[in-house]
């Protein structure tokens, strides 16, 4: 079920599926109000005079005004669209424009013009009239109209929208928002139930005890977008095997390596194989499904690029740590997963590969640290969000990563701060994390 919710997100995230959603159902809602129309007559006297038209021609002009207008506002919104993602593309990079491409209100804009031109063409094409007979669906053609008026107002809520969301504290803002929301999705309480903690030093004995071994290799290069973890924990509790993984999502994998091991007391059949191989998804580009990296790697990109001396915008930079370090400090208290999964027996089924605080600081400030060298305001910045970051962390791991990118950030100062006093306030900040570790 989760693989499935994983591709139905994917589908969502395109531009074309709910413009394609939306137009067939205003074909469908053109051919049924036609046939409504067909089978009700409505009164064109006192207040219906303001609302239905009264003529052949009225309705034909109407709707031909409405299908011309909406197909041009169509053909502006598409340019409109691609000159944001052009423009978001440059200055925050390429991997941000899948953060524009799923936001509902450009999908659902695109598709509503397009889709309301077709259904005044259907509309327009049902119009009878000859010496005999005379037919007008005024019942579609006032809803034309309606939805001529909803598109209006959804252009200027679209051009509200798309002047807003390329500006960098907005879009550092909704990746943060990403960030927070993944927590709660990737970070579970309880994921399986973790090995007692004697069982772990006998890991290596308790995979000698198996007879045979398979190595579950990738089928193409890509990134290792998604693993089922639960379906492999089913499937490993089912065959009484083993089952290791040697990479995590967001990994990058070339053809015929090796991504997971197998132990197990049987020579496993052919479906059984392929039914392990199915739990992972491998695709050309990464996703934030089950990487968390990937969005701290898209706000690192905003940093780096800001830094860069053909940008150099220090405050968005500075605006990105800030936010890293408040997504950092909700990390200190959330409780990763151990990597050891096992059944209700207590057997150890798999061996995850997991990320945990440390990396996650690596990812975050690294290439920033790196890039900053020369700009006083960024690395001190760096040092104010590792004394807030330390100030929450309670784990001693977590307390000897920031220890570390303390260091390194003071190296860095070291090197490049030319002004002595601006390094003295870099050391004397940074005390305040020595002195509490003593």
């Amino acid at each position: 079920m989760k693989k499935i919710l994983f591709f139905y997100k994917k589908l969502m995230a395109t531009f074309w599926f709910i413009p394609v959603l939306i137009i067939i159902i205003s074909i469908f809602l053109a051919v049924g109000l036609v046939i409504v129309d067909q089978g009700v007559q409505l009164s064109q006297d006192g207040i219906g005079k303001y609302f239905f038209v009264n003529s052949a021609d009225s309705a034909r002009s109407i709707l031909s005004t409405i299908s011309g207008a909406m197909i041009g506002v169509a053909g502006t919104v598409f340019s409109v669209t691609l000159v944001a993602l052009t423009l978001a593309s440059s200055q925050f990079g390429p991997r941000l424009i899948k953060n524009f491409m799923y936001v509902r209100l450009n999908q659902v804009v695109l598709g509503s013009y397009v889709a309301t031109y077709l259904y005044c063409l259907f509309v327009l094409n049902a119009i009878k009239e000859n010496d005999s007979y005379t037919f007008m669906p005024i019942i579609s053609i006032l809803i034309a109209i309606i939805a001529a008026l909803v598109n209006i107002i959804l252009l200027i809520i679209f051009i509200h929208k798309i002047a807003t969301s390329i500006q960098a504290d907005k879009v550092i803002s909704d990746i943060s928002t990403t960030i927070y929301k993944q927590i709660d999705s990737l970070f579970p309480s309880e994921i399986g139930k973790p090995l007692e903690e004697e069982k772990i030093n006998i890991v290596d004995n308790i995979k000698s005890k198996y007879l045979n071994s398979l190595a579950i290799k990738s089928q193409k290069n890509g990134y290792l977008q998604y693993i089922d973890g639960e379906t492999l924990l089913k499937i490993a509790c089912k065959l009484d095997v083993l089952i290791e993984l040697n990479f995590r999502p967001g990994d990058h994998l070339v053809e015929d390596i090796e991504i997971a091991k197998v132990y197990s007391n049987n020579i496993l059949e052919k479906e059984e194989i392929k039914n392990i191989c199915n739990q992972f998804v491998i695709g050309k580009t990464k996703v934030g499904d089950q990487d968390v990296e990937f969005s701290i790697h898209q706000m690192v990109e905003i940093a780096s690029r800001a830094l860069s001396p053909g940008v150099n915008d220090p405050y968005t930079a500075m605006t990105c740590i800030d936010n890293l370090t408040a997504s950092l400090c909700l990390f200190t208290k959330t409780n990763f997963p151990s990597k050891y999964r096992i059944d209700e027996k207590g057997n150890l089924r798999m061996i995850a590969n997991i990320t945990n605080f440390e990396g996650l600081m690596d990812a975050s400030f690294n290439q920033i640290r790196q890039f900053s060298a020369g700009s006083t305001a960024v690395i001190i910045k760096l040092m104010e969000g590792l004394i807030t970051i330390y100030q929450f962390a309670k784990k001693e791991d977590q307390k000897k990563a920031v220890i570390k990118h303390t260091k390194m950030v003071l190296n860095v100062g070291k090197q490049s701060i030319k002004e002595p006093i601006d390094y003295t306030d870099l050391e004397e900040r940074s005390k305040i994390i020595f002195i509490e570790n003593n």
